[in-house]
């Protein structure tokens, strides 16, 4: 009984969701006001709107498994062969005329730019999210189009893995869908995440990060960056007069407004996958954005996963972790599961329950808000 009190004490603390995809079945975001958590939702404006204030900071971004539906037109503007975009764009090189006649004309990475800023100033505490690089992702036979596409149907995804709780997926998801052999080249998804990093950089967004087997690539990216904006080494601060923490988070142009950073100023790896060695670029003392990094129960928590998992929560300071649901549905399955990864990150980090809540209430609100808050 003293397990359900400590819960209960936790839940009166209240549980910060990091990354969440409630809005893949819409049907269910109605419930969102019932729960006792805060989330991270991402891609539907509407959600933190009147019935959900309060309860949703909304992620605006193109997620890497539709990163073969860009074109880059920023410098060119002519006109692009969809059939041979796609060719350059996949590997293997595609030569089924079927598969590539069923896919969506692809769109303009400048169009989907503005489209996000226009979220990022209408909503001024969104974040860029769910963005990446995914090494393992094959792309889905057809119907297989992204939740804005005018040809998709509700009827595209029709898969639930829940209860009775769940309703029909939003049109764009892959579920049940055979997967062809064709990646998306590593180039292209970079081209991609980094046009989306420079975005929330100049919003000065937190961002959300999605990394399959390809870690060192995107601290790589990360790092170009943020070059020559690193935190002083301990010689450079001894020869500095002002304090070297203002000097990094708030440095000032020559007009003394603060500068721009090219680099976003907090990033969650989320539903991190990668080793505990692999920690360490990330958290090094010059690196100048604030990282975080967040586990779920579904995916770090898998047969294949729990033991890495384990080591890895123990090596992320304490400061730095966060927890979340990563599941698509909103409702008692989502809180059970955030519930699940609590209990399982305070035994790892031999914190009680309830303060183990405050900690990661601590830790979500620097990742949403920064330090100033």
């Amino acid at each position: 009984m003293s397990g359900e009190k400590d819960m209960d004490a936790a839940r009166e603390v209240g549980l910060y969701d990091a990354h969440c995809h409630p809005t893949d079945i819409m049907s269910a975001t109605s419930r969102i006001p019932e729960t006792a958590q805060r989330y991270q939702f991402s891609e539907k404006a509407e959600l933190s709107q009147e019935r959900n204030q309060g309860h949703v900071v909304p992620s605006f971004g193109w997620h890497p498994w539709f990163a073969h539906q860009l074109f880059d037109d920023r410098e060119d503007k002519s006109e692009v062969n969809a059939r041979e975009h796609y060719r350059t764009t996949f590997a293997p090189t595609p030569d089924d005329n079927e598969f590539l006649e069923s896919l969506p004309p692809p769109r303009p990475l400048s169009e989907l730019l503005r489209s996000i800023e226009e979220k990022l100033r209408e909503f001024p505490l969104a974040l860029v999210g769910e963005i990446g690089l995914d090494r393992s992702f094959r792309v889905p036979y057809a119907p297989f189009r992204s939740p804005d596409d005018p040809e998709a149907q509700p009827g595209d995804s029709t898969i639930k893995t829940g209860g009775p709780e769940e309703g029909e997926f939003t049109p764009g998801s892959r579920e049940g869908r055979p997967l062809t052999p064709y990646r998306v080249s590593m180039e292209h998804q970079k081209l991609v995440l980094k046009a989306q990093l420079e975005l929330a950089a100049k919003h000065k967004r937190a961002v959300s990060v999605h990394s399959v087997a390809t870690h060192g690539v995107v601290f790589d990216l990360l790092q170009s960056l943020w070059k020559g904006h690193e935190r002083p080494s301990k010689s450079a601060k001894k020869k500095q007069k002002k304090d070297a923490q203002n000097d990094v988070n708030e440095p000032e142009s020559d007009d003394g407004k603060p500068e721009e950073l090219p680099y976003p100023p907090r990033i969650c790896m989320h539903s991190y996958s990668g080793p505990p060695d692999a920690l360490k670029q990330f958290l090094g003392p010059r690196v100048p954005a604030d990282i975080f990094f967040s586990f779920s129960e579904l995916i770090n928590f898998g047969a294949h996963n729990s033991e890495k998992a384990v080591e890895v929560i123990k090596a992320v300071p304490d400061d730095k972790i966060l927890i979340e649901s990563d599941l698509h549905c909103a409702g008692s399955k989502m809180d059970e599961l955030l519930e699940d990864i609590l209990k399982r990150v305070c035994q790892i980090k031999g914190w009680q329950l309830e303060d183990g809540a405050k900690h990661l209430q601590k830790n979500w609100e620097r990742f949403i808000f920064g330090s100033d808050g």
